[in-house]
């Protein structure tokens, strides 16, 4: 074997090695941006998907079923002066609504709202569906009486609006009503009424001004451009032409 031929062999083996080493620097070099740009596309392809998942897993047990909705809503049905009633499931959440007679005042409203506690009562039990037990989260119960929809042209004070929360939380010993028609502090929730109109009174009159100021520079940069003179350059000119004949 001459010299020459042990030479090549040497320079390609060199060559094969630089190459094989080049392409493993290569990958450890982009191995981590590979990585990267995979995460970063399926992130952006679950991004409208929603997470799904049950924070109640172990908890609302016994479940209330549309059986017994429906049993409450027939109960419900047969109670006198009530105009409209709904009966709903929202989450871990059993909402009654009912409007009850124009007439019905504070009284009348929590009393009817304490019926309406009684009268679910005996289809889920609150000892076992609304009261926490064995570790374990259970469902909220909340009663709403009104007496009719408010209406907001009305001022508070003159207003015979009236509404009741009956409440009964899953770490509540008891159910308790709420008055929420009425402020507990009267005198700041009369304040901050005031307060809202007297900022709505400011916003009217800068509003008022700030038209009023960029009518006023409207008027005062407005340019005749009809091509008419003016009467007294039409009369300068006439005389100017008559002196010139």
């Amino acid at each position: 074997m001459t010299q020459t031929t042990k030479t090549t062999r040497k320079k390609r083996r060199r060559g094969y090695a630089t190459a094989v080493i080049f392409w493993i620097c290569l990958l450890l070099i982009l191995a981590p941006f590979g990585v990267l740009g995979w995460i970063l596309f399926s992130s952006s392809m679950d991004s409208n998907a929603p997470v799904l998942g049950n924070r109640y897993k172990g908890d609302l047990d016994p479940a209330i079923t549309s059986n017994q909705l429906e049993e409450i809503r027939t109960a419900i049905s047969v109670l006198p002066d009530i105009d409209s009633f709904d009966v709903q499931m929202t989450t871990a959440t059993l909402r009654v609504y009912t409007d009850v007679r124009d007439d019905a005042d504070e009284v009348f409203c929590t009393m009817r709202s304490e019926e309406l506690y009684n009268t679910i009562a005996p289809i889920l039990d609150p000892a076992v569906y609304f009261t926490q037990h064995d570790g374990k989260k259970m469902y909220d119960l909340e009663i709403h009486v009104y007496n009719h929809e408010r209406d907001m042209e009305v001022p508070i004070e003159e207003d015979t609006f009236v509404y009741v929360i009956r409440v009964k939380n899953s770490s509540m010993p008891e159910a308790r009503p709420q008055l929420v028609s009425s402020p507990r502090n009267a005198a700041l929730a009369a304040k901050l009424r005031q307060d809202v109109i007297d900022r709505k009174a400011r916003e009217e009159a800068e509003k008022a001004q700030q038209e009023a100021e960029q009518a006023a520079q409207e008027g005062t940069t407005e340019v005749d451009v009809t091509g008419e003179l003016p009467e007294e350059g039409a009369e300068g000119q006439e005389g100017a032409e008559g002196g010139e004949q």
